[in-house]
């Protein structure tokens, strides 16, 4: 049985496991420091300023949501359930929620068709992602 809920710093270790099998799978262009960097990150800046969600498949956390008023922050779907649906009900729970907005690395093809799929359509682009790295951001809307 799928299921949402709201996560806990209990959830962390978990979460961050996710995002890196997630990461490694869709995000090709990001070399092994980045990925290194932007994971030291995840527990001590971005999980504790988003509001974060997971869907879960009979106990077993499948992905993960992180919302900031009407953004979405991030999205991730452990890479070994891809295209089985869960980022489809984190998508229709986060617009439950009045999310709007979501910004996706132009690199990462696969999640921006996932978003223009789902409603989103593209509103402005910035050259670097919020660290100033060489990755271009696409910013999305519905």
């Amino acid at each position: 049985m799928k299921e949402i809920t709201r996560c806990s710093d209990k959830d962390y270790l978990t979460l961050v496991e996710i995002w890196e099998r997630s990461v490694r799978a869709t995000h090709f262009f990001l070399g092994e420091e980045d990925i290194i960097d932007i994971k030291s990150s995840l527990v001590p800046l971005y999980f504790p300023n988003v509001d974060l969600y997971s869907v879960s498949d009979n106990g077993r956390l499948t992905g993960f949501i992180g919302l900031n008023a009407d953004v979405i922050e991030m999205l991730f779907v452990d890479s070994q359930f891809r295209g089985r649906g869960y980022g489809s009900l984190l998508i229709d729970f986060a617009k439950q929620r009045g999310a709007t907005k979501v910004d996706v690395n132009e690199q990462n093809v696969s999640a921006f068709e996932f978003y223009k799929s789902k409603g989103f359509r593209l509103i402005g682009r910035d050259e670097t992602d919020e660290s100033g790295r060489p990755y271009p951001i696409f910013h999305l809307s519905w």
